[in-house]
């Protein structure tokens, strides 16, 4: 995933950034850029140490119905081979999978982010709404 992409999923992780902004560049993608975004945000989901308690509101917070495929598969777990299973889906059900992926992501963002906001090491729990810590971001990783 590159940096500004990265960026952006933390800034939706902090209430900043649009799900309909993530869902436009997604639809930007060809098939291979899709599978490899979803793969992409499948680790920063896993960074955020998601819970199986995170599940119920990652699937409300989506907006998704729990019978969609992706929600059922999520029910079983945030074990890696289950989350692996759900980014592997189809592509008719890659925009399901964004969705529930970065609710998830939110949902357990957001925990992490209340204990170590502005951690000077970890620059994904920066304020991101400053555009000085944003240009610090590119300038120490470009």
């Amino acid at each position: 995933m590159v940096l500004q992409d990265e960026i952006l999923v933390n800034k939706f992780g902090q209430g900043l950034a649009s799900y309909e902004v993530l869902l436009n560049k997604f639809q930007l993608f060809d098939l291979a850029d899709r599978n490899k975004f979803l793969n992409d945000l499948l680790f920063l989901v896993l960074q955020s140490k998601p819970t199986d308690e995170d599940i119920g509101d990652a699937i409300r917070e989506s907006g998704l119905k729990p019978t969609f495929t992706p929600c059922v598969l999520l029910l079983k777990g945030v074990a890696y081979h289950n989350l692996k299973k759900i980014a592997e889906l189809p592509a008719g059900e890659q925009e399901k999978v964004l969705k529930l992926f970065l609710s998830l992501f939110r949902v357990s963002y957001q925990r992490k982010f209340k204990l170590e906001r502005n951690d000077p090491n970890k620059w994904w729990y920066w304020d991101l709404s400053k555009d000085e810590n944003i240009k610090k971001v590119i300038d120490q990783l470009s």
